[in-house]
């Protein structure tokens, strides 16, 4: 079914999709300030806005790319186990059931195959699994975070905030990739961003 746009948003949110090729095309400062800034008028309980946006470039995303992608690799190797890496919450569920089970195989077979990776190569999803932590390519990391004490109410306004960004993004004439597979490593990640102790990883996101 064709769905039409009426309108510049509603143009935005059906332009708006999750990129894996990225420029190296810097981002300013201001921009990323400006679009984060516009976003964090999205929606929380009681006004609590119960979230952190660290944006990372340069050096920085570097370490992180460079820390998480040797953990994974070791982790791919056999040298490391699933216990060592646990995310700070379940993003999926434990056994997956129709009808997701289908939709989730459809888009995976789908991505596979524009990407002319075999079924069954472990080795070619393997390095393109780390293509994520290497923010496919894109300037600018952001990971977003909220007090661990905080419940099911904090992620959704985190995910709110999150799409605000994105349709943002989309309307500058930039794209992201909104990212859970950080969410394994974010013992790793968040040393690196100077988070507080008190703080839940909640997702990464690529932006270009």
């Amino acid at each position: 079914m064709q769905i039409i746009a009426n309108n510049e948003v509603e143009k935005t949110i059906l332009e708006r999709h999750s990129v894996r090729a990225f420029s190296s095309k810097p981002i300013s400062d201001k921009l990323i300030r400006d679009m984060v800034n516009k976003a964090a008028r999205a929606p929380s309980g009681t006004n609590t806005q119960p979230w952190k946006v660290y944006v990372v470039q340069g050096q920085v995303k570097q370490q992180i790319t460079d820390k998480v992608i040797e953990a994974a690799h070791q982790l791919y190797l056999g040298l490391k186990s699933k216990s060592d890496f646990k995310a700070p919450y379940s993003y999926y569920p434990a056994t997956w059931f129709e009808p997701y089970l289908s939709r989730r195989r459809e888009n995976g077979a789908k991505m596979y195959q524009i990407l002319d990776i075999a079924k069954g190569n472990r080795s070619a999803m393997h390095l393109q699994q780390l293509r994520n932590f290497k923010f496919f390519d894109a300037p600018v990391g952001l990971f977003f975070t909220t007090h661990q004490d905080l419940t099911d109410g904090a992620k959704m306004a985190v995910a709110m905030l999150m799409q605000n960004i994105m349709l943002i993004a989309k309307a500058q004439g930039l794209d992201t990739c909104p990212q859970a597979s950080c969410n394994t490593y974010h013992e790793i990640i968040m040393p690196i961003l100077n988070a507080k102790q008190d703080e839940r990883f909640l997702c990464g996101m690529s932006l270009g």
